[in-house]
């Protein structure tokens, strides 16, 4: 089998389109179109469903795509290997990262490590820690950072950093340049939150349930679905918020919010560098993960 044409067809059966496969791989629709049909007629089964605009996999094509991804990240790993035995680092890596590390910690540590290693490409994924855990269990990233130890046994997880939840209150407001305030205080304060489902909001509920309250005790005005819409409708007056102090530094740091300790709150939590724990690691997401554990601010000991 072409090792292109089953990465051509991997990428139709995950993004779920010809199309958006097409402009992933900066090739026309028919000429994708094409080495699918060539791998279909190679292997005298079909593949792919074709669902008007969209793209799905038969189970035969189910099949294939964990052989395809496998046989895909082995010849990475060749190429790689191959590079870094002349003194060179190449090639591609995928990272995946849930919401807080995807947006407010792994950019800052990818654009380091390509400052190390410029001729390197990294593709971050975001999405829930669920999810950033099922690809890398299923191969489609090699490193992950989550805000929760991953469940499949076949991942192992090392804790990176801590976090710490803050209220997070507008520049004006009374509390703006204050040391701590009580949970009691907090209580009687228009709060904004994370949807239903999100990591955030889970952990969130932890830590109170921890601190003897509940959500329910808050005055909860407003349900947002991103940290950064929450961020913005504080500035805007809205509410206050209890997020993490990795999501805010930058706006406390240049004064549009203020970060405020929560006296009687305990939060727990930290975030996870995860990998597979049976999968051969390419040279470089090997280089990747040693490099994040060395610079990782704030690491956990």
């Amino acid at each position: 089998m072409d090792l292109r044409r089953l990465e051509i067809f991997a990428k139709v059966a995950e993004l779920g389109s010809f199309s958006r496969a097409a402009e992933a791989l900066a090739l026309t629709q028919p000429t994708v179109s094409e080495h699918v049909r060539a791998l279909e007629d190679e292997l005298g089964v079909q593949l792919l469903d074709r669902l008007g605009r969209g793209a799905a996999p038969t189970h035969a094509g189910e099949l294939l795509l964990g052989y395809a991804r496998r046989l895909l990240a082995l010849s990475r790993e060749a190429r790689q290997a191959l590079d870094q035995l002349q003194g060179r680092m190449s090639g591609e890596l995928v990272v995946g990262g849930s919401t807080i590390p995807g947006e407010y910690v792994l950019p800052a540590l990818i654009g380091q490590f390509k400052g190390k290693y410029p001729d390197i490409s990294i593709c971050l994924r975001i999405g829930s820690s669920a999810q950033v855990s099922e690809w890398v269990d299923e191969g489609r990233a090699e490193v992950g950072v989550v805000g929760a130890p991953p469940a499949p046994r076949t991942l192992e997880s090392r804790e990176l950093m801590a976090d710490e939840l803050v209220v997070v209150v507008p520049a004006d407001h009374p509390w703006a340049g204050t040391q701590q305030v009580a949970l009691a205080d907090v209580q009687q304060e228009p709060l904004l939150v994370r949807e239903r489902g999100s990591g955030s909001r889970a952990a969130l509920e932890r830590g109170l349930a921890d601190a003897g309250t509940a959500l329910g005790k808050f005055r909860v005005v407003g349900e947002l679905g991103s940290t950064q819409a929450i961020k913005q409708a504080v500035r805007a007056g809205v509410g206050v918020a209890l997020i993490s102090r990795r999501a805010v530094e930058d706006e406390c740091r240049a004064n549009l919010l203020s970060c405020v300790r929560v006296r009687d709150l305990r939060f727990a939590r930290a975030f996870y560098l995860v990998t597979h724990r049976n999968r051969a690691r390419s040279p470089l997401a090997q280089a990747f993960v040693e490099f994040v554990e060395s610079q990782a601010p704030g690491r956990a000991s």
